[in-house]
């Protein structure tokens, strides 16, 4: 309601001076619900702010304004706290966690590429970070109206399979991989690269492996077809438990027999050069390398594979918008990505979403040099960790390993977006599971106290005071509430998951300080249906902001 209201304010005075892009922003200033700069008009005009003020006051005549006064330059505008109140509460209670859906975006059509873990390899910890920034993008646009498509690329193709079957070959035992299929074939994997330090022709067999894996060797495409089922059912087990799904999983190599259409219309735009013995496409004209189509001896690479996917999706789906949620290392790949498409005569809307590196002791991890965290490790460790703490402040607790699962997952989900999604991330398990501070647990148990307090008690809606919500510590809370589609829009636009984790931690903060002023549960049954009205309204959006994060809210902990 207060942007409906920012909306007709920000009408009425550009109809009246016949201008545009008039700024209405919330108070900066203590009891001032919204302000408007006047120095703009004043200057275009060339006439005083305060003229301007009393000029604009008397067409401001709505029920909701409470009143207007001009104070350096500012038109400042205090609202109708009760009918404001009024509105937002009954409003939350009947859409429930709904509040905020909208159709913003309901013609967008949107491919979003995300998680694409490596096959053969250990799900790790550094694939959180896609994964779930993905999830909750994609979710984001679902509340906005989109039709959304989650696509998971994964990295099932490409020269590192020819090392792994090489590392394999020479040091492999079938029934070490048979016990442990991708431990076993991660270490073969870094020895591979450990021995070719010493031994320079290793690079060049990996090279030559994936090649004869390209035309469909049999022997390669059996040890390919292995390698890729075994970490599909590890994969699986890890998107279970962090409750993510996907529309597609498509990876690299579903787009094997459709990169011959995309080098065939390269080659008749006259797009294609050979240089050095490479097929490349000329990207001077945009400032950038050139993109590399084909190596010298005709293996693909991942620009053919990626245009090839582009298309499909493209055609598949006809997509608006294409998102690719991957590291901020990738820039250049997808500039070089967007330029060709360009170049092709196709104007699509590509957007490459970047985000740091997760950090273990400062440093950044690698599967080649050895420095890796399997997820499912790290997440055995931190459900531990959470049931420890859980069994020291509720021993008598049912579900509580339901419940350590849920606090100790949603502990490493909103560490990771609770920051800048551009931003390196520190993964530190022991503060991350803290009760208190910028934490998922504090989420979680903010939500968790509201449906503690809200059990065996019923909000009669007509006996609510709105008056109540005169008071500071009431209006501030409804405020804050008032913002959450705002809120939503402006994280679905900027494709920043923090914006809905930084809010979470403000709205919890507002319970607990309204918690700690105020006696919830009284006698009088209108000041009680009043504050239990504003806590229930306040565990709703809590609710619904941790399910678009993917992390899961809870009755008890």
């Amino acid at each position: 309601m207060v942007e409906q209201i920012k909306n007709q304010i920000k009408e009425i005075i550009e109809n009246k001076y016949e201008i545009t892009n008039l700024v209405v922003e919330d108070g900066k200033i203590d009891n001032v619900d919204i302000s408007v700069p006047l120095f703009a008009i004043s200057k275009n005009l060339r006439k005083n702010p305060k003229l301007i003020f009393d000029e604009i006051s008397p067409l401001l005549e709505l029920k909701e304004i409470k009143e207007i006064v001009f104070l350096n330059g500012f038109l400042n505008i205090n609202l109708n706290r009760e009918a404001i109140s009024e509105n937002v509460i009954k409003k939350v209670l009947a859409e429930k966690t709904s509040f905020g859906n909208s159709n913003y975006n309901k013609d967008e059509v949107v491919v979003i590429d995300y998680s694409s873990p490596n096959i053969a390899k250990s799900f790790g910890l550094g694939h959180i970070r896609s994964t779930m920034i993905g999830n909750a993008i994609k979710n984001l646009y679902l509340k906005t109206g989109a039709k959304v498509i989650g696509i998971n690329h994964l990295g099932d193709w490409g020269t590192q399979f020819g090392k792994m079957i090489v590392a394999y070959k020479k040091w492999g035992k079938k029934e070490e991989v048979e016990k442990n299929p991708i431990a076993e074939l991660q270490k073969l994997y870094v020895r591979f690269h450990d021995e070719a330090k010493e031994n320079e022709n290793l690079e060049q067999e990996g090279r030559d492996a994936f090649r004869k894996l390209e035309l469909n060797d049999p022997e390669m495409v059996e040890l390919w077809t292995w390698f890729r089922e075994e970490s599909l059912k590890e994969f699986m087990e890890i998107y279970d438990t962090l409750k993510v799904s996907f529309d597609s999983y498509a990876g690299e190599a579903f787009y094997n027999d459709k990169m011959d259409d995309v080098v065939l219309e390269l080659e008749n735009k006259n797009l294609l050069k050979v240089d050095d013995g490479a097929t490349i496409v000329d990207l001077e004209e945009f400032n950038l390398p050139p993109a590399l189509i084909k190596r010298s001896d005709g293996a693909t690479l991942y620009m053919t594979r990626d245009l090839a996917a582009l298309f499909y999706r493209l055609k598949t789906y006809k997509f608006t918008r294409a998102i690719y949620v991957v590291g901020n290392e990738q820039k250049l790949h997808f500039e070089q990505l967007k330029s060709i498409t360009k170049l092709m005569g196709y104007n699509l809307d590509i957007e490459h979403v970047g985000f740091g590196l997760l950090m273990v002791d400062g440093k950044k991890m690698s599967t080649r040099g050895g420095k890796f965290k399997r997820l499912e490790d790290i997440i055995t460790q931190i459900v531990s960790d959470a049931n420890v703490a859980i069994t020291e402040k509720n021993p008598n607790l049912k579900n509580k390993e339901e419940v350590s699962k849920a606090v100790g997952i949603g502990a490493i989900i909103f560490n990771d977006l609770k920051n800048e999604r551009n931003l390196n991330v520190d993964f530190n398990l022991e503060n991350m599971l803290k009760f208190e501070g910028q934490t998922g647990p504090y989420i979680q148990y903010s939500s968790v106290r509201i449906t503690s307090i809200l059990k065996d008690q019923k909000i009669d809606l007509d006996k609510i005071d709105y008056s109540y919500f005169n008071q500071d510590h009431y209006y501030n809370a409804v405020k804050t509430i008032a913002n959450f589609p705002k809120i939503v829009e402006r994280a679905t636009e900027s494709r920043n998951p923090s914006v809905i984790a930084k809010y979470l931690l403000d709205l919890a903060s507002q319970f607990n300080h309204f918690y700690g002023k105020q006696k919830i549960v009284v006698e009088d049954i209108r000041h009680l249906n009043t504050n239990l009205s504003l806590i229930s309204s306040i565990r709703d959006i809590l609710d619904e902001g941790m399910r678009i994060l993917g992390i899961t809210s809870l009755k008890e902990m």
